[in-house]
């Protein structure tokens, strides 16, 4: 599972079960960014439904590769998570996904009205994709896949 942690959204992609593609999965709201339980139960939930093996939260890093504030709130989340789920939780470099995201939007036609309501989702689409590009093969022999 691929998350894009935002203050007021989590973008959520999830695997195939060969680790090949992430696919674009939900978009989970919320009022304020301190309202989390209502986020990790949908997600505890998604991760039971799907069998999901391990988390991978995108981490939002200045273009010199230092720790943003949002980096932060992102290690609490995940941190919140790995405690909760019982599962890994990795972090992954998320620079320039949004803007990957748009492109991708851009390619699939998705206006500018549209694109604000898809654009975290695809942002986790991003993350999660290059993780499983970069790790593949040992994602498969730790579950056995292979």
């Amino acid at each position: 599972m691929g998350l894009d942690h935002g203050a007021h959204t989590v973008g959520v992609s999830l695997s195939d079960e060969l680790f090949l593609t992430a696919q674009p999965a939900e978009i989970i709201r919320r009022e304020r960014e301190s309202a989390i339980r209502g986020t990790l139960q949908r997600i505890e939930t998604l991760v039971k439904e799907r069998g999901v093996c391990r988390i991978v939260v995108g981490l939002p890093l200045n273009m010199d590769g230092s720790e943003t504030e949002r980096a932060e709130a992102a290690r609490r989340f995940g941190e919140k998570l790995q405690r909760r789920l019982e599962i890994p939780v990795e972090f992954a470099d998320e620079r320039l996904t949004t803007v990957r995201a748009k492109e991708l939007l851009e390619e699939m036609r998705i206006g500018w009205k549209d694109e604000k309501e898809y654009i975290d989702m695809m942002a986790a689409n991003v993350i999660l994709q290059e993780y499983l590009d970069n790790h593949r093969e040992t994602l498969r022999k730790e579950y056995g896949t292979v």
